[in-house]
């Protein structure tokens, strides 16, 4: 089966979040792409391996979308078969009291993962640019602000420059960055809603703080098209997924994550002659036991 849509999705030029599918698959089919999803995970899980014998470079994926857009399924189903000591996933909540007296970024710096590691950000520091452009006045525990009138132009910008200095620097410094939103249509959100109400087993899942959130649905998709544009670079892409259909999401998913892998030319160690010679030598003590 060869196919491959980790260029399909890949930010280029002016994002127009209106022209984007949510619900495009082309023409694999379900039964298709689950059997698909198999054969890449055992991909996955060989680049993780070599990535954290490596040990010089790390892999950070940003997972971003609207509420039940698939975020957690996919991690569990695209990560479930890499060894879970080379992966480390964090899901970012509103920040504590301690994390709003830093700068916006700090507590994000302290999640990354380290060489030899996968890192996954389920939300991101871009929720400093959705939801608290969403509702600004969030932006006033920071305590650095002291009106939302401060919340202008200027503000927004700096915020964007901020998150692209940021990723730049990691970037530079060892660190593959895969963003991914996961492209949801309002019409599908809403019946991933009315299922974790209906079935019983998925209503610890909903929370009635979803349904003033999906009212500002049309500013979100405002919000995530101009973060997009503003933060799309070469050193770190935004992949825009549809994802009407959780398993097509999670192919696509997948195979962007292991083209990031591949193209850092991962390379198992390589013993010196005389790490060689000590092998042989182990092997020649317990053999003759």
């Amino acid at each position: 089966m060869d196919i491959n849509f980790s260029d399909d999705f890949l930010v280029k030029g002016k994002f127009s979040i209106k022209k984007s599918s949510t619900s495009y698959k082309g023409k694999l089919t379900k039964e298709e792409g689950e059997k698909l999803l198999i054969l890449e995970k055992v991909k996955l899980r060989e680049l993780q391996e070599r990535l954290y014998s490596d040990d010089s470079k790390s892999l950070l994926v940003v997972l971003q979308a609207m509420d039940a857009a698939g975020k957690d399924s996919m991690i569990e189903h695209v990560f479930g078969g890499v060894n879970p000591q080379g992966c480390n996933v964090v899901s970012f909540k509103t920040p504590s009291s301690r994390e709003y007296s830093h700068d916006f970024l700090w507590r994000h710096y302290l999640a990354l993962p380290k060489k030899g590691m996968i890192g996954i950000f389920n939300r991101s520091h871009y929720e400093s640019v959705l939801v608290c452009k969403v509702h600004p006045e969030y932006n006033l525990n920071e305590k650095t602000w002291k009106s939302v009138k401060d919340f202008d132009e200027k503000f927004w910008e700096n915020r964007y420059e901020s998150i692209r200095n940021f990723e730049k620097h990691l970037t530079e410094n060892g660190t593959t960055i895969v963003k991914i939103f996961l492209h949801v249509s309002k019409d599908e959100q809403k019946k991933r809603l009315l299922d974790r109400i209906n079935e019983q087993e998925k209503n610890w899942k909903f929370s009635a703080a979803d349904l003033p959130e999906r009212a500002l649905f049309d500013k979100y998709m405002d919000c995530y098209e101009t973060a997009i544009n503003e933060t799309s670079k070469d050193y770190a892409p935004w992949f825009v997924l549809p994802a009407d259909d959780k398993w097509f999401a999670r192919v696509a998913a997948i195979q962007i994550i292991i083209d990031a892998l591949e193209k850092m030319n991962l390379k198992y160690p390589k013993l010196s002659e005389e790490d060689k010679a000590g092998l042989e030598e182990a092997k020649k003590q317990l053999e003759s036991e």
